[in-house]
């Protein structure tokens, strides 16, 4: 295959970026989308030109840090799939490909596609946790869960942060990353002792970090490669105002 790469460059977050296009020959439709950046960075390198920082990790869909925006979607054209599980057979032979970073406030651009989520490993600090002295490992059987509980909160917890809601959303909203943070342990007895403060405090940071409210378009979970549900959304506003109706009680 032959592709035509447009490529965001942009140095750091207080100099301007712009596009700069290149062109890729001989790819294998087998390469994922990150082995194809692996062979244009050894291109740019061998012709004396600086590579494109992008971001990795894992490569097996796992970790949310290869965040690219492909073609005006966050992860590119397929449903339920992360960048580095992306393939270049879902491109065609002489196709142009847009790449950027993702586009949010609260997500500066760290390097050219890049950018800084700090932002959400501060939203779990005020609250995505659980403080128990857990001592030995329990017994699985020892807490019993209703099925239907335990599946919603893994179906929460399958969110990997990469960050793919906001760069949909066109308010550049984290609620749906927020509350699949919150659900996974609202659901469960382990969550229980914190669950009014947690909802309290992670919401209060996310606004903090200045990202967008949610008008329930739709766009997050649409673009979720995890397939996260916005019923996790309905299910944090119920713990936030439950929680700011019990602390105004006392």
């Amino acid at each position: 295959m032959s592709l035509s790469l447009k490529v965001w460059r942009q140095s750091n977050k207080d100099t301007a970026g712009g596009f700069e296009n290149y062109k890729l020959d001989h790819v294998s439709p087998d390469m994922s989308f990150l082995e194809m950046f692996d062979v244009l960075n050894e291109q740019l390198i061998v012709e004396g030109k600086e590579p494109v920082s992008f971001d990795h990790d894992c490569r097996e869909g796992i970790c949310g840090a290869c965040s690219m925006y492909i073609n005006g979607r966050p992860h590119g054209p397929l449903k339920g799939v992360t960048t580095c599980q992306l393939h270049m057979r879902s491109f065609n032979d002489g196709d142009t490909i847009v790449v950027e970073p993702w586009r949010a406030k609260a997500f500066p651009v760290i390097k050219d596609l890049v950018v800084d989520r700090d932002a959400f490993d501060r939203v779990i600090s005020a609250g995505g946790f659980i403080s128990v002295n857990t001592g030995n490992a329990q017994d699985a059987n020892s807490l019993p869960i209703a099925k239907e509980a335990a599946d919603d909160a893994f179906s929460a917890a399958a969110c990997i942060g990469c960050g793919a809601c906001v760069a949909a959303c066109k308010n550049a909203s984290a609620m749906l990353f927020v509350s699949a943070k919150i659900s996974q342990l609202a659901l469960l007895p382990q969550g229980q002792a914190e669950r009014e403060i947690r909802a309290e405090k992670m919401v209060a940071q996310m606004d903090a970090e200045g990202f967008g409210n949610c008008t329930n378009t739709g766009a997050c979970s649409a673009e979720c490669p995890k397939e996260i549900g916005m019923v996790n959304i309905a299910r944090m506003n119920r713990e936030y105002i439950g929680a700011k109706l019990s602390s105004s009680a006392v």
